[in-house]
């Protein structure tokens, strides 16, 4: 069988993301019905699928002799070894607390989709990455038709389970659990359109989706989105205008998500959100020494996988982060949280991609107020992204298909 991973890579991303459509079907079929379950208690033979899917990647990047190789190298394996020994470290340490080993191994969740950024890095670093990011957005559109199809259906008609959407009926879920989880997924599905040329039309749709969701999270990642496309159509010496009245936009704008007319909640006050006072009173409980602050106070505590186990509070220390960054603190202390921001950073000083800096503005704030690693489709389109643009950081070792066809990218500093 012959491989080419320009053909073969968009379609299998393609096929992972699609599998988000049937692993929360009893969910989602309950929610029509008016019937809220608990996330997480998904069918276990179709939550499966998806990592079915993402080993069928991984065997087909071992099978692909240029994905292969550009993962062994040296940096990529140096890399890896380093982040392993800490991750090790940490394993340990929640062991020594008398955690049950399934406690540490929900921690690793935001390691699970790292295969996708190695074989994102290796094509950015083949010269491929443009091109197979173009493939998989021409595919993604089918993809949002069907979502779109379903949200305008549930904004009209669907029980208001979640709250009371726009259009009068419930906050659409289209094939996911929750609205909160179906508004990330149509903001990255903006980012992707954003990055590819001539897309503009399923850009503003999916913006549309996740504003229609009533995410904050999902509707302020779309805005972002807007606001880098409008700064790459500026001319440069205008650019620095759009800069000053940022701050006062971004506010701006979660007052707007938090309203009931768009959230679709009458609890949405940001100044009586429940996640500041989870993490005002998560550093007043759990920080008891230099030992929690800079190693964690227990791999894994924060999971919500941990809760549905165990229960709330069983184990002390334990709790819902609902924030990427509070989750990293929690499991892999200070070191961890300041190694997975420096690294997102050094993306935007290494590479050279001409999107650099909208999909590292987007990982970053889509990670405030979830842990955006765990909610699937998201992680595996933003980890193969992230991976796409570090990969840019130098000339590629070869050059993309004669025939990509590709405009040249927008230009977003």
């Amino acid at each position: 069988m012959l491989l080419k991973l320009e053909k073969d890579l968009p379609l299998l991303l393609f096929g992972l993301v699609c599998t988000s459509t049937v692993a929360a079907l009893p969910q989602v079929q309950s929610a029509w019905a008016g019937i809220k379950e608990v996330y997480g208690e998904q069918e276990m033979g179709l939550r499966l699928l998806r990592e079915a899917m993402l080993a069928l990647l991984v065997c087909y990047a071992w099978a692909e002799p240029r994905l292969r190789n550009g993962i062994v190298s040296g940096p990529v394996l140096a890399f890896l070894s380093v982040v392993a020994a800490y991750v090790l470290f940490e394993i340990g340490y929640a062991l020594y607390l008398d955690l049950p080993l399934v406690v540490p191994m929900t921690g690793l969740r935001v390691f699970e989709y790292l295969p996708l950024a190695l074989i994102g890095f290796v094509c950015g670093r083949r010269g491929a990455a443009d091109w197979v990011i173009g493939r998989f957005a021409r595919c993604l559109r089918y993809y949002l038709v069907l979502q779109a199809g379903l949200a305008l259906a549930q904004a009209l008609w669907a029980p208001p389970l979640f709250g009371v959407s726009m259009l009068g009926g419930g906050r659409p879920f289209g094939t996911f659990v929750s609205p909160n989880l179906f508004g990330a997924a149509m903001a990255t599905c903006a980012l992707v359109f954003a990055v590819v040329p001539g897309m503009r039309r399923w850009l503003a749709l999916s913006v549309l989706l996740a504003l229609l969701s009533g995410s904050r999270t999902a509707f302020l990642s779309g805005l972002l989105v807007v606001f880098f496309q409008i700064y790459a159509a500026l001319r440069p010496r205008d650019r620095w205008a759009l800069w000053m009245p940022a701050p006062m936009l971004a506010v701006g704008a979660l007052i707007l998500a938090s309203s009931p007319l768009l959230s679709g909640r009458d609890d949405a006050d940001p100044t009586e959100d429940g996640r500041i006072a989870l993490w005002q009173r998560v550093f007043a409980n759990h920080v008891h020494d230099a030992a929690d602050l800079l190693f964690g106070w227990g791999l894994g505590l924060s999971s919500n996988t941990v809760n549905l186990l165990f229960g709330a509070e069983h184990f002390p220390g334990q709790f819902d982060s609902d924030s990427l960054y509070l989750f990293l603190l929690n499991g892999y202390g200070l070191i961890g949280l300041l190694a997975y921001l420096g690294f997102l950073w050094a993306t935007t000083r290494m590479s050279v991609h001409p999107a650099k800096g909208l999909v590292a503005m987007f990982i970053f704030v889509a990670g405030l107020t979830f842990n955006l690693w765990e909610y699937f489709p998201q992680n595996a389109v933003l980890m193969f992204l992230w991976g796409a643009m570090l990969g840019h950081h130098r000339q590629p070792d070869s050059t993309a298909p004669a025939n990509a066809g590709l405009q040249p990218a927008r230009v977003y500093g």
